[in-house]
């Protein structure tokens, strides 16, 4: 792919979708029209989302424009990760060996369980009461 096309990537995780657009620059990640550190608040989160480029080695190549929606903190910072991902793999299909290995083209299925009917939860049931 060349250097100078813009790569769009989504990437999900529970209910958080990440629309991501990637393209060759100085390494800069916005979120929603935010740098990244002020957008996600624990140091934590940076590091995961940085991840896939220390895997490959592409630190500070390419910078990331993400629009995110739905979820919570967490999850949309692993949608992040899960679409930048998919792009730096759309840009070098070679490097899919590296990222598959790690687990960041897999897609994360888990989801919140549904509350069931007769009970106080998904699994939590009321209390029972022989007499």
């Amino acid at each position: 792919m060349s250097e100078t096309s813009v790569i769009i990537a989504t990437g999900k995780r529970k209910s958080a979708i990440a629309r991501v657009r990637m393209k060759p620059g100085t390494g800069q990640v916005l979120v929603n029209g935010r740098p990244m550190t002020e957008y996600f608040p624990r140091e934590v989160l940076h590091m995961r989302i940085q991840n896939p480029f220390e895997l490959v080695g592409a630190e500070g190549r390419w910078d990331i424009v993400a629009k995110i929606a739905g979820g919570g903190v967490s999850g949309q910072a692993d949608a992040l990760r899960h679409g930048i991902s998919r792009a730096l793999e759309k840009s070098d299909g070679a490097l899919r060996v590296v990222l598959k290995k790690n687990g960041l083209l897999t897609r994360d299925a888990r989801k919140k369980e549904r509350k069931k009917y007769g009970q106080k939860g998904a699994r939590a049931r009321y209390q029972f009461s022989k007499r």
